[in-house]
């Protein structure tokens, strides 16, 4: 690893450009714990605000990009955003929803904010969307929590020690075998080509196949170890 000092270049627009060297991250428990403090006021908060408009009436928005946004995610972001601001006005901030806020032009701490991953299902009153959350140190990630706020399940990993849910470490099961292995997908229709072919290789190899699933949920079922292998995965192709 080198130890170049280095720092992660922000410009508060939507065309800007992350320039990220490899680094030492050079902290301590200290400033660690105050991380994970701080990120769990921005899961509470955003969660409060998204439990508001779960399952109720509301508008629906399109993006550029023609995926929806609701005024759950933008509220949910901002809230976000403030509480960053008041504990870390140094700190640059990259939203799902608003692109970047930062008030100087280069920082070495950026979070990154997805206020609701999973917007489909959150407007279809299906609890498997989540807050995702992370911090990054000069480049390098050094905080991520994902937060489901309506099960009230909230991931926590940090570097160098184990991932959480709810406070109790976890860790994913033994699968050597994928024939005991279960396999999730959004919908086996995204496949085409030779995509198609391999997950339909993968697909005849392991136990149980579940579609219809959510992508995020999907991947922390994978970290709870009820799910072996999310059909993004780009090893597929290669089994």
């Amino acid at each position: 690893m080198s130890s170049t000092n280095s720092t992660l270049s922000c410009n508060c627009n939507s065309n800007s450009k992350i320039d990220i060297s490899t680094v030492d991250l050079g902290l301590d428990h200290l400033d660690l714990d105050h991380f994970v403090d701080v990120g769990n006021k921005l899961a509470d908060a955003s969660g409060d605000v998204i439990r508001k408009y779960f399952r109720k009436s509301f508008d629906i928005l399109d993006k550029e990009d023609l995926s929806p946004v609701t005024i759950a995610d933008q509220a949910a972001e901002d809230s976000m955003v403030k509480i960053i601001e008041e504990n870390f006005p140094s700190h640059a901030i990259f939203g799902e929803e608003n692109g970047w806020r930062c008030k100087e032009n280069v920082a070495d701490y950026v979070w990154v904010l997805d206020p609701i991953d999973g917007t489909k299902s959150f407007i279809t009153g299906k609890p498997v969307f989540g807050t995702l959350i992370a911090l990054l140190h000069k480049g390098k990630p050094i905080l991520g929590i994902i937060n489901q706020p309506v099960l009230r399940e909230r991931w926590i990993g940090t570097s160098g020690r184990r991932t959480t849910l709810n406070g109790q470490e976890i860790s994913t099961r033994s699968c050597p075998q994928l024939s005991k292995a279960y396999l999730y997908t959004t919908s086996p229709h995204l496949f085409a080509g030779d995509a198609e072919v391999a997950f339909a290789r993968v697909r005849s190899k392991v136990g149980p196949f579940i579609s219809n699933s959510d992508q995020m949920y999907s991947a922390v079922l994978l970290i709870l170890v009820f799910v072996s292998v999310p059909s993004k995965s780009k090893w597929i192709r290669d089994v």
